[in-house]
């Protein structure tokens, strides 16, 4: 490890200027040696990861029956990237699903729709029987009824009149032109009252069914407004709520067999092919974003972290572009620990400033954190 190597050679450094020392004159003005590492820095190694990058399985065993992608493809979130050959009953019950839901949504959209169009025509009509009811001249009616009535009063009165002149001559022979003549009178006067209460009925629906209609609107206007208020609250929010749970259930059971892209990146790796057969320990895709990096350290100490603050910057030197110089700065030190040949170790993340083409996943990384 580079890190061992410097302190080895810093130490075979400073041993030889003290062998130095012992069998020669004192120098003055003695110059600094250039590129010794100052006393507040830290160096360590750390492995150089895509600030996205993961590595998917299948939660359930299969046969591979598609590979959508190859190594380099980059992909979107959502992107179908291998199937497995069981994975056809899962898809159909995901549109199955899918279908159900979206048939709800619909139909509450338009009963909603229905429902609004159904008030806007309650208050039309409720409008148009409130003109009418206006327009009525209900006290020249009343009047008209009035004066019916009253006249009906007097039909009345001739008919009782009819009635006892007929009443006289009842006994007599039908053909008697006394008795003709009082039947005549009778029926005729029964004639007139009754085409007087004929009268006033009509009457009476001049004013009664225009009112009639226009308390039928008002009533249908009320309904139609109540129906649709109940309606923004949802009234299919029960049936919503069971259609969404069993679609997200499809989904889940689908991705058992469906292997999808989780971000926007680059397929790193893909290690299936079409016909094998797999398990949830396969590795089967590697995915990353490489449009940034950070830099996960493997070896500072117990007595280095102590040193270490988020937000310190970084100087990264990865060992195979040794022309290559990063900057960077930590983001995370770790709270938990790892033993290692008897050496208490510290995960530290360091946010990389910039990028390079030549940089690959998993390099090795000299991380020097630039003390004070």
């Amino acid at each position: 490890m580079k890190k061992n190597i410097l302190k080895y050679s810093m130490l075979f450094v400073i041993l030889t200027i003290l062998v130095t020392a012992c069998g020669a004159q004192p120098v003055e003005n003695t110059e600094s040696v250039e590129g010794v590492v100052s006393s507040n820095d830290v160096i360590a190694e750390g492995r150089l990861e895509p600030v996205q990058g993961t590595n998917l399985t299948f939660q359930a065993r299969g046969i591979v029956e598609e590979v959508l992608v190859k190594a380099g493809d980059t992909v979107s979130k959502g992107d179908v990237l291998v199937r497995l050959s069981n994975a056809g009953a899962a898809e159909a019950q995901v549109v199955i699903a899918q279908n159900a839901y979206d048939l709800l949504l619909r139909n509450q959209s338009g009963d909603r729709a229905k429902l609004w169009q159904a008030y806007m025509n309650a208050q039309i009509a409720r409008a148009n029987a409130e003109e009418k009811w206006e327009a009525l001249n209900v006290d020249s009616i009343e009047d008209r009824i009035e004066d019916i009535e009253a006249d009906i009063e007097d039909l009345k009165d001739d008919l009782q009149d009819a009635q006892d002149e007929f009443d006289k001559y009842k006994n007599l022979d039908e053909n008697n032109s006394r008795r003709k003549n009082a039947e005549d009178d009778l029926e005729n006067a029964q004639e007139d009252l009754n085409k007087k209460f004929r009268e006033l009925e009509a009457e009476i629906r001049k004013r009664d069914e225009v009112k009639a209609i226009y308390d039928s609107t008002l009533a249908a206007e009320a309904e139609a407004k109540y129906q649709y208020e109940i309606s923004l609250d949802g009234p299919n929010a029960d049936q919503l709520t069971l259609a969404k749970a069993n679609l997200d259930a499809a989904k889940d059971a689908l991705s058992n067999y469906v292997l999808v892209a989780p971000f926007n990146g680059v397929i790193a790796d893909v290690n299936v092919k079409v016909g094998e057969q797999v398990g949830t320990e396969t590795r089967i895709i590697s995915i990353a974003n490489f449009t940034s990096w950070i830099v996960r350290t493997t070896d500072v100490t117990e007595l280095e972290v102590v040193k270490l603050s988020v937000g310190q910057q970084v100087t990264l030197n990865p060992d195979a572009l040794p022309d290559l110089q990063l900057t960077g700065e930590v983001i995370e030190i770790s709270n938990a620990f790892t033993q290692q040949g008897g050496d208490i170790l510290y995960t530290v993340r360091i946010k990389v400033n910039e990028s390079d083409e030549r940089l690959k996943w998993g390099m090795t990384v000299e991380v020097t954190f630039l003390g004070e």
